[in-house]
C-alpha cells in the first residue's frame, strides 16, 4: 500500500516518545517529562493580546501570502539588523515560514536531485534526514564529537561525497548537544560552500536562548554567507511560540526564491493574525526574552549540579535548553529512567547514531520538578 520511499523512513523520534509517556500516564504514572523541547513558560501577554486583536479582524480570515506580509517580512529584516547587524531585503531576502520545522523539511525538494547527497551533523536534528528522504537524495552524516567540540571536520569528508553534494544543514547553538560554534566555523563553512558549490542552511533557532554573557551569532554575519546559503529562524523557542508555527528564512535572494517556489506548491502560507502577533513579537518589548533565559538557567545549574552529584560529566551549556549527558548505552537509560523513575529523557541514538552514549535532558520544566527528577534520578543505576 505504502510507497517505497516509507520503507526508509524512521517514526518521528518525539511521537515514539509520547506514545512511550502516554502508556506511563496510563498507569497512574507520575511522569516527569524532559525529554520534547517545548517550553512551558507562556507567550508573553502582549504578543498574545495582539494576535485576539488581529484574530478578530476579518481581513486576516482570508488566505494569506504565500510568501508572507510584507509587513512581518519587513519586521523580520529589522530584527536581523538590530540583533546581528545584518541587512535584508524584506521583499526578496526574507520569508515567512509556517514554522522552521516546516522550511528545513521543504528546502531540499528545491535544491536536491535524486541520488544527490545532503551533508547533515550527526547527531542532529532528524527533520534533516527525513528531509532527505523524501527529496530522495543521499544523507551524508558528518560527525561531530565531544574532542572536536561538536563541529564536524569538513576536511573529513571524501571527496566522491563532496562531488555530488548539493546541501549542508548546519545548527549552532546545536540540538541536541547544546554545542556553540565560533565564528571561524562559520567562515570555514562559507569557503567550502563556495569550493564545492553547496547550498548552506544554517538552522538557528536556539541563538536567542543563551547563558553567562554568551551571544549566538547568525550564520549571516559572515563575509559572503549571503552568496552560499539561508539561515532557518523561528520565534518558537525565542517567545515561547512552539504552538503557534512561524518561523521564516533569510539570506541569498536566489535560495530564498527556490524555497518559496516549493511553498507556493505545498501550502497557502501562515496565518495573518499570526503574522500581526510575531510583528508584536519582533517590534515589541524583549526583555521577556532575557526574563525566559534567566529562569532556563536556574533550571540549568540545578540540574547540572544535581547530575553530577549522582556522578554524571556534564557541563554547563552557553545556550539551548538542553543538557547533553554521557551514558554507556542511551536506549537502555532512557528506558530505565521511564520506567523506574517515571522521567522522559532522549536517547541520543535516536539524532542518529553518534548520538550513542548520550541521553538530552530538557530543562523545560519547573525547578520544583527539576528538583523531583534529580532526586529520582539518584535511586536509579545509570
Amino acid at each position: 500500500m505504502y510507497a517505497r520511499r516509507m520503507d526508509h523512513l524512521p517514526p518521528y523520534l518525539f511521537a515514539r516518545i509520547d506514545a512511550m509517556k502516554a502508556n506511563k500516564l496510563s498507569q497512574g504514572v507520575d511522569v516527569i517529562d524532559l525529554g520534547v523541547g517545548d517550553p512551558d513558560l507562556p507567550t508573553p501577554d502582549h504578543i498574545v493580546e495582539a494576535l485576539c486583536t488581529a484574530a478578530r479582524d476579518p481581513e486576516t480570515h482570508h488566505y494569506p501570502s504565500y510568501t508572507g506580509m510584507i509587513e512581518y517580512r519587513k519586521a523580520v529584516a529589522a530584527w536581523y539588523r538590530s540583533r546581528f547587524g545584518v541587512d535584508l531585503d524584506p521583499q526578496s531576502e526574507v520569508l515567512a515560514l509556517i514554522g522552521s520545522k516546516e522550511g528545513i523539511a521543504h528546502i531540499p525538494e528545491a535544491f536536491v536531485n535524486p541520488g544527490e547527497y545532503v551533508l547533515a551533523t550527526d547527531p542532529g536534528y532528524p527533520v534533516y534526514k527525513t528531509s532527505t528522504l523524501f527529496s530522495e537524495g543521499r544523507l551524508y552524516e558528518m560527525p561531530i564529537a565531544a574532542e572536536n567540540g561538536f563541529l564536524p571536520v569538513l576536511d573529513d569528508i571524501p571527496a566522491d561525497v563532496l562531488r555530488q553534494a548539493a546541501l549542508m544543514f548546519i545548527n549552532y547553538p546545536n540540538n541536541p548537544t547544546a554545542a556553540v560554534a565560533p565564528r571561524s566555523f562559520f567562515e570555514e563553512v562559507v569557503e567550502f560552500a563556495r569550493e564545492h558549490g553547496i547550498v548552506v542552511v544554517h538552522d538557528n533557532a536556539y541563538s536567542e536562548i543563551t547563558f553567562d554573557g554568551y551571544r549566538a551569532p547568525s550564520f549571516l554575519e559572515i563575509d559572503g554567507a549571503m552568496e552560499v546559503g539561508i539561515e532557518m529562524h523561528s520565534l518558537s523557542k525565542t517567545y515561547n511560540m512552539t504552538g503557534w508555527r512561524i518561523g521564516m528564512a533569510c539570506g541569498s535572494a536566489e535560495i530564498v526564491a527556490g524555497l518559496g517556489r516549493v511553498k507556493t506548491n505545498v501550502d497557502s502560507g501562515a496565518f495573518d493574525a499570526i503574522q500581526h502577533a510575531a510583528i508584536t513579537a519582533l517590534s515589541g518589548p524583549q526583555d521577556c526574552i532575557g526574563q525566559a533565559c534567566n529562569i532556563y538557567r536556574e533550571r540549568r545549574d540545578l540540574l547540572v549540579a544535581g547530575l553530577r552529584e549522582i556522578g554524571f560529566d556534564v557541563q554547563p551549556p552557553k545556550a539551548t535548553f538542553y543538557v547533553w549527558a554521557a551514558v554507556e548505552d542511551s536506549i537502555a537509560a532512557a528506558a530505565r529512567l521511564l520506567d523506574e523513575a517515571g522521567i522522559v529523557a532522549t536517547p541520543g541514538i535516536g539524532f542518529g547514531t553518534n548520538g550513542e552514549g548520550y541521553v538530552r535532558f530538557a530543562i523545560t520544566r519547573s525547578l520544583e520538578r527539576i528538583r523531583e527528577a534529580v532526586d529520582r534520578m539518584g535511586r536509579v543505576s545509570l
